[in-house]
């Protein structure tokens, strides 16, 4: 069975920072494309960075130069390291990862971990 497990999240004040980690069990890396998702209060849930498996990387234009997504195979876990934190980042931050196999996509997700920035 697949499980991501979000942790890291808190509360912290502007400018302040933050590492999310998401643990996986069940599966591995290799070969899939894994990503931070936020969803903040009465907002769409949107991408925050992403990493293909092929080995691009995307980050949101709104956390270009703040936040950082790497990964760490040896743990089989993904971070995302976010620094000068603003009150917009506050959401519950979500782990995913998908891949596709014969043409079906397979999408997991974690339970999410809540992030808030006060002013």
């Amino acid at each position: 069975q697949v499980q991501l497990v979000e942790s890291g999240g808190g509360l912290v004040q502007t400018g302040g920072s933050l590492r999310l980690s998401c643990a996986a069990s069940g599966i591995i890396f290799s070969g899939k494309t894994m990503g931070w998702y936020r969803q903040g209060p009465g907002k769409q849930r949107e991408l925050v960075a992403e990493l293909a498996s092929g080995g691009s990387r995307i980050h949101a234009d709104s956390v270009k130069g703040r936040f950082t997504m790497y990964r760490d195979p040896a743990k089989n876990s993904l971070y995302l390291q976010m620094n000068s934190l603003k009150p917009e980042d506050t959401a519950v931050y979500y782990c995913n990862l998908w891949y596709t196999l014969r043409q079906e996509r397979y999408d997991y997700w974690g339970q999410g971990t809540q992030v808030t920035v006060s002013s």
